[in-house]
């Protein structure tokens, strides 16, 4: 949010700066800086809210470039007026009244200044180690093209709650209200907003009738295509938005269990089930992956869900902090946590059944090399093309055997999943 017309107050600046400052520490997400930020500080207005937190995002997408433009002295005030000079553009008489006559100088000075190009991983904004992993499956060219994909801003995207309406209903909606919006190109229940309104009160939203949910995250569930009166598991069910999306595409009918390792996420979905019109939606808490509690369905799922947990680097549009958060080391205790929860889930999956293996991560290791190394342990189960799955939908996505979304290519967050099926119950 560049204000070129109306410059910033000296007060938000130094709230932008503090902010700034804690979330440069990386101890925490940056949008829990944010939000604890807002509550113990509720004299800030939306507007400037927006002007906070989209500054921050943005000097964390950029931090490499900042770091390198200001020199040493990389403090929060000094990278976010860098940010406001260079990133945002800011003239310079947006800078008077804000900032001292020695800054002043200092800014015109940033605004003129001139960098080498550096090297791979400082042009694309990562850390080292991701850049390394990353060549692994990309050249340079290709991989700066990934990075500066995600380092855009991803839009607003909707999923239509078919038990409550339909798109063209909600579209209809929107324009009365003048909320600019049209269809999602691959998802038959998606919805992309041209900005980022708000929504938490519209009445479609406090009805039921629409969920945001990323339109990479929306196939996921077409890819597990569940059927009504159908046993279906959400192995890691998280936040609940693939849960919301399967329960419908079951008409609320069978049974969908909703497992999840934490006793408060699962209580925070009840409300978003009861909105949604859904009652055959089960959570159940687990203390891991071979609890006894997922024992007892061993052998008796239609279909089962596992968005394992993941580094999340597909999501960088909307979590930037994630990239200069999680290490080689974080990486390598998730390949073990991923094979485990694969293994136990795929238990779960009677014959004829489906498993679908997804991540919202870009890590070849994190994907092709968990369900590679599941394939070759299990003879029972078989691959299926997720592009000729999606495509017996009326979904026209040429994504081959395995799922695989970017933002560069479908402007959709970073996702991976690949479609298994058991043949017979020989393990």
């Amino acid at each position: 949010m560049a204000r070129h017309e109306e410059a910033a107050s000296r007060g938000l600046l130094i709230h932008a700066a503090q902010v700034l400052g804690a979330v440069l520490t990386f101890e925490h997400p940056a949008d829990v800086v944010l939000s604890r930020h807002f509550r113990e500080n509720r004299e800030i207005g939306h507007r400037d809210r927006g002007f906070i937190a989209e500054a921050v995002y943005g000097i964390v997408r950029r931090l490499r470039w900042l770091r390198r433009l200001v020199g040493e002295d990389a403090r929060p005030r000094t990278l976010l007026l860098a940010w406001l000079a260079r990133g945002e553009g800011w003239p310079m008489r947006n800078f008077e009244g804000l900032a001292s006559a020695t800054e002043r100088d200092w800014i015109s000075g940033i605004k003129a200044k001139e960098l080498d190009d550096g090297s791979l991983a400082e042009r694309a904004d990562m850390p080292d180690w991701l850049a390394e992993r990353l060549l692994a499956t990309h050249d340079e060219a290709a991989l700066l093209e990934l990075a500066h994909s995600l380092n855009r801003p991803a839009s607003l995207d909707l999923r239509v709650n078919v038990l409550k309406s339909d798109r063209d209903k909600v579209l209809a909606a929107f324009k009365e209200n003048g909320i600019q919006a049209g269809p999602c190109p691959y998802s038959p229940q998606g919805i992309r907003l041209a900005g980022k309104p708000a929504l938490q009160k519209h009445p479609l939203f406090l009805d039921g009738s629409f969920e945001v949910q990323d339109e990479g995250s929306q196939l996921l569930g077409f890819l597990v295509q569940p059927k009504r009166g159908e046993l279906v598991v959400d192995f890691c069910a998280g936040a609940g938005g693939k849960t919301l999306q399967l329960g419908a595409l079951m008409r609320s009918t069978g049974r969908l269990y909703a497992f999840d390792v934490s006793e408060k996420r699962l209580a925070k979905l009840k409300p978003r089930f009861a909105r949604a019109g859904l009652s055959n939606v089960h959570p159940v808490l687990i203390a891991h992956e071979r609890d006894a509690k997922v024992k007892r369905l061993a052998g008796k799922a239609d279909r089962v869900l596992v968005d394992a947990p993941c580094s999340g680097l597909g999501t960088l549009r909307r979590n930037p902090d994630l990239k200069w958060r999680q290490t080689p080391e974080s990486v390598a205790e998730m390949l073990a946590k991923q094979g485990a929860i694969l293994e136990s889930a795929a238990r779960l999956v009677k014959p004829g059944g489906r498993l679908v293996y997804a991540t919202c991560s870009l890590l070849a290791e994190e994907n092709d090399g968990i369900v590679d190394a599941f394939l070759a342990a299990h003879p029972a189960f078989r691959q299926v093309s997720a592009a000729d799955v999606l495509a017996k939908q009326g979904i026209a996505l040429d994504t081959g055997e395995r799922l695989r979304l970017t933002p560069r290519a479908h402007d959709t967050d970073g996702f991976f999943a690949a479609v298994l099926e058991r043949v017979d119950a020989v393990e």
